[in-house]
């Protein structure tokens, strides 16, 4: 499980792990441009680590859509934004370094720490097109009353690998999430979704399918291998992957190899990991060799979610006994 071998893509390119670092190293098909927060300086002109700008978004700022430009951040401190970082731009590449290929723990940071705007309803925003993430740890801890979550997806063809998502303020609010998912033809490759160490209440689903979160978008086919969702509930309501309207999937959910880990230290065990608020009328949810600790059942009943495994048995399968 979790992929020791698994290719990786990369702007349209099927790479392996050895050609995943070369390109972080410095090779790539675009221009490059590198952020160090601690030495860096948006006054520079972000073209080498000597020359790093401070901030993500100064670099969004400066490639160029359709280029397939590259943005390299340093591990060694978190990039704190003064606000939301929207990327409108397509076939734009962010690759973190320092320990950036495991599930989490990456050493490249992202959040905002803005106090104020009704805008900021994330430390990022994605809406362009064919964009990819390596390596990356996006987080917020924002209070803002509009600030729900990590990452917002609403792009097309998007692609993330070895990221990790957590948000953690908003814990007992059930419209909060670590990713707001409303991309079309997503895919995630070896990442992680929220935390066991923050007490979760209400639903706070680690991944938000709700549709129209970015106005006009929602998910339209999405693609999890090898991902890891982690939370510790305070009761049964908490829901890993939730969305709340029948029309929230349009084609497809496939999810693949997923693990969805509740904490036994917590005071609650979920009633399913995957659930919805209506059966799905547009889509078709499929969970293929997924496993559930702690949850009561892998998957809601009557919402339109197939379960399969060995023993595909509706629900229950893949999940978790003691001996």
């Amino acid at each position: 499980m979790f992929g020791a071998n698994k290719d990786f893509f990369h702007t349209g390119l099927r790479v392996g792990r050895s050609d995943l670092h070369a390109m972080m190293d410095g090779m790539g098909p675009g221009d490059h441009y590198f952020v160090d927060y601690r030495n860096g300086n948006d006054a520079n002109d972000g073209k080498t680590w000597a020359k790093a700008f401070r901030t993500y978004s100064k670099a969004v700022d400066a490639v160029v859509s359709n280029h397939n430009d590259v943005i390299h951040i340093n591990g060694d401190s978190e990039v704190l934004e003064a606000s939301m970082v929207t990327i409108s731009k397509n076939r734009v590449h962010t690759i973190g370094h320092n320990g950036a290929l495991g599930l989490f723990g990456q050493g490249a940071r992202i959040a905002c720490n803005a106090t104020s705007g009704a805008t900021n309803i994330a430390s990022v925003q994605n809406t362009g097109v064919r964009n990819t993430f390596v390596g990356l740890k996006i987080s917020s801890a924002m209070v803002i009353t509009e600030s729900l979550y990590a990452f917002v997806e609403a792009g097309e063809f998007t692609r993330f690998f070895n990221c990790s998502f957590y948000k953690s303020s908003d814990l007992d609010n059930a419209g909060a999430s670590e990713m707001a998912l409303n991309g079309e033809s997503t895919m995630f490759y070896d990442c992680t979704f929220g935390s066991s160490v923050n007490i979760t209440g209400n639903i706070r689903a680690n991944v938000l399918l709700t549709g129209g979160i970015v106005s006009g978008k929602k998910c339209k086919g999405a693609y999890f291998e090898d991902c890891l969702f982690l939370s510790t509930a305070d009761d049964t309501d908490k829901v890993m992957v939730y969305g709340a309207n029948a029309t929230d999937v349009e084609r497809m959910l496939l999810m693949k190899n997923c693990v969805f880990m509740n904490n036994l230290l917590s005071a609650g065990t979920p009633a399913h990991a995957v659930g919805f608020g209506a059966a799905q009328t547009q889509g078709t949810v499929l969970l293929v060799n997924c496993v559930s600790v702690d949850c009561t059942v892998m998957a809601e009943a009557g919402v339109g979610i197939y379960v399969s495994g060995s023993v595909p048995t509706f629900a229950t399968t893949g999940v978790a006994l003691t001996a």
